[in-house]
């Protein structure tokens, strides 16, 4: 095991993020969840066996992800974890928070701003918005719903980081122009269409639908045959076996084996809707 060492000097987490991989970022997300975790239980020290079972990747993957943040230190001592969690909230850009505006006030943008865990991870919700008159001026989560009219002079005095989009498609473009001419530059978005915005800005989407029918693939690969299946492979089966087997005789064991039924195709395909 090795111990977390602190960045070579003047290296910022900045200066580190050109260089990490897209899919170690999403990993070392998974490894400040599992700090976090170890923290509020009062661990101080972790190994990389332990971290690694803990989010579910082998330790050598860990090691390697690791490295990106500094070089690896001395052997038999472990990661200090409250060091390497301020190192990967460094690397992830955390270190100062984020401020959040959230534009769309129905069942998933309530659902969203109610969620405390998004504080507790250094992202702050500091404005929601929406255009239905009937929710413009109702309380959420301690958030006055403002009109999405304001938003460009709300954006200007709130000063937010990210914005998160918890709207109808039909809506979704114009919403990401409006944020975009408002200075946004991190924008997540719920919708499940496709958004254009200019090469500076980053737009990550969610769609939970794809995500449940990737689920559905899943749980439809991994399902056992079904009982009528089985029967009908079996019955081929039986009804190409010639009558005259002897169990004893090579040739006709090899004559029989050889003749196997097609298996069904358990695979199927995933439809985005």
């Amino acid at each position: 095991m090795t111990e977390q060492h602190e960045a070579p000097s003047g290296v910022s987490g900045r200066a580190l993020q050109k260089d990490i991989p897209q899919a170690t970022v999403a990993r070392l997300a998974t490894y400040l969840r599992v700090l976090a975790m170890l923290a509020d239980d009062g661990v101080a020290i972790v190994s990389s066996e332990e971290l690694a079972v803990a989010a579910g990747v082998n330790s050598a993957k860990l090691r390697k992800d690791l490295s990106f943040l500094g070089p690896n230190g001395v052997r038999g001592v472990g990661y200090d974890v409250a060091k390497l969690r301020t190192r990967i909230e460094d690397v992830l850009g955390l270190s100062q928070g984020h401020r959040v505006v959230l534009v769309g006030a129905g069942n998933l943008g309530r659902a969203l701003v109610g969620y405390g865990g998004f504080r507790r991870r250094g992202f702050t919700v500091v404005g929601m918005f929406d255009n239905h008159p009937e929710v413009i001026g109702r309380s959420v989560a301690g958030l006055e719903v403002r009109d999405v009219a304001d938003l460009a002079p709300a954006v200007d005095a709130l000063k937010p980081t990210i914005a998160v989009l918890a709207v109808p498609d039909d809506a979704a473009q114009d919403v990401c122009d409006l944020l975009v001419a408002s200075g946004l530059q991190s924008i997540l978005s719920f919708a499940p269409c496709e958004l254009t915005a200019p090469e500076t800005v980053e737009v990550r989407r969610v769609d939970l639908a794809v995500e449940l029918q990737m689920l559905s693939f899943e749980t439809a690969r991994n399902a056992p045959p079904l009982p009528e299946v089985v029967h009908a492979v079996s019955g081929r089966i039986a009804h190409r076996a010639p009558a005259h087997t002897a169990a004893g005789h090579p040739a006709l064991k090899h004559s029989t084996t050889s003749h196997s039924a097609t298996e069904p195709s358990s695979k199927g395909s995933v439809v985005t809707p």
